[in-house]
């Protein structure tokens, strides 16, 4: 019997689990709560009107329809125990809890996590006194990093190459609320980050294909950091050697660490890595779900049903699963409302959609909304263009030409998309 699934979430991460979804004969239905633009038109998917923090809501809609699986997208959702309370209303659902959720919701407490599993990362300080936080930046001196402890959309990391700055910086905190309250402080890394995100049922691990995310806003990696600009996969910079590394001395203590202190960890464990010149590996960060735009990339080279390694991790059987991959790579490229990452234009009409696709292009709705007919913008990131190919250079090639297809009033992004791998590989 094909599976009715219940996806949470509204931008281009949910839109991607749900084509993904879509495409398995074994899934029948898909509801995205609240959706967007994307989701109310593809395939097998219907939008639902509920806030992804509307628990009470979600899980009678879940009981009501009969739902086999809800997967949780956005981290937000996770902080709060959307895990937790489906879990005491006898739902299945893939995520962590919220105490496993702690891993992204508080960069403090990731820390500790860390030097307590020997996991490689930063040296850092935390501070709840912003005067503290402010004599220490300045006798440390810059670069540093400056970090707001909770969520903060992808809006809270400073990385400081002046004191200034990073003073600065420090100035800004209250306006992120509850998530500035407490500040981490950390060493400037040197290198080239790398995402690589792994299902774990909390006994076994899976990792997916490593990925490459694009955070700067400008070309060459200029400019203030975004929600992610593009993404490619594989990355070529973590070789088969790199990779078991990472899981031996990322992954697997990590998952260790979590389960010495009784959390059962399900979900996507996410690490954002700093490759050293000379190929040492550290962790910048750990989230707790699948990251935006990595999804873009990564689900799509996934040839294993993807609601198969879901369940699996959900219900503690992920030893049975054996990840399968396509060959070739894929890339993203998104397409930003004028003005982001600062205040950004919205409600623009957005056309060539069908073009792009007649062009065998994956458009992932990031931030849209359908009125009629019409799709328009409603967000800072708006759309995310994937393309496959059987190597990067073409998989990056063909993404473009499916950008050039649509049209946004001021839209912008980055063309260098993929720039120091194309550099590796030549």
């Amino acid at each position: 019997m094909a599976l009715k699934i219940l996806v949470v979430g509204n931008g281009g991460r949910e839109h991607c689990l749900a084509w993904a979804l879509a495409r398995s004969e074994g899934v029948g239905r898909i509801w995205v709560a609240p959706g967007n633009g994307g989701t109310a038109t593809e395939s097998k998917c219907a939008n639902l009107a509920v806030s992804p923090l509307d628990f009470a809501a979600l899980a009678d809609f879940a009981h009501s329809e009969r739902v086999d699986l809800t997967v949780v997208g956005p981290e937000a959702p996770l902080a709060a125990g959307i895990v937790d309370y489906f879990q005491a209303e006898g739902l299945i659902i893939f995520g962590p809890t919220r105490e496993g959720a702690q891993l992204e919701a508080s960069k403090a407490w990731a820390k500790h996590l860390m030097h307590e599993a020997g996991v490689p990362t930063a040296a850092a300080r935390s501070f709840a006194d912003i005067e503290a936080a402010r004599a220490y930046v300045r006798e440390l001196g810059a670069p540093l990093v400056v970090k707001a402890d909770g969520l903060a959309a992808g809006k809270g990391v400073t990385v400081a190459m002046e004191t200034a700055e990073a003073l600065a910086a420090l100035d800004e905190l209250p306006r992120f609320g509850a998530a500035g309250a407490t500040v981490v402080i950390e060493e400037f890394m040197a290198g080239e980050e790398a995402s690589v995100l792994a299902f774990t049922d909390g006994k076994t691990i899976r990792a997916m294909v490593p990925a490459q995310d694009h955070k700067r806003v400008g070309e060459g990696d200029t400019g203030p950091n975004t929600g992610g600009m593009g993404a490619y996969a594989p990355a070529p910079l973590v070789d088969a050697a790199l990779m078991r590394q990472i899981e031996e001395r990322i992954l697997a203590p990590t998952l260790t660490a979590l389960q010495k202190r009784s959390i059962d960890y399900r979900g996507v464990l996410y690490a954002g890595l700093m490759i050293g010149p000379d190929s040492s590996v550290r962790v910048i960060e750990f989230n707790c779900r699948l990251g935006d735009p990595e999804t873009q990339v990564v689900l799509p080279l996934l040839e294993t049903p993807l609601e198969e390694v879901l369940l699996a991790t959900a219900q503690g059987s992920l030893d049975r699963v054996d990840l399968q991959w396509k060959p070739g790579a894929a890339a993203c490229v998104v397409l930003a409302a004028g003005g982001y990452p600062g205040d950004y234009r919205q409600g623009d009409v957005i056309t060539g959609l069908e073009e792009a696709r007649a062009q065998g292009g994956l458009v992932f709705h990031s931030g849209t909304r359908r009125e009629k007919e019409r799709i328009l913008s409603a967000g800072g990131r708006i759309l995310a263009v994937t393309a496959l190919g059987d190597a990067l250079e073409s998989a990056i090639a063909s993404a473009y030409q499916v950008v050039n297809c649509i049209a946004v009033k001021d839209v912008h992004y980055r063309r260098d998309i993929g720039w120091r791998a194309l550099q590796l590989c030549k």
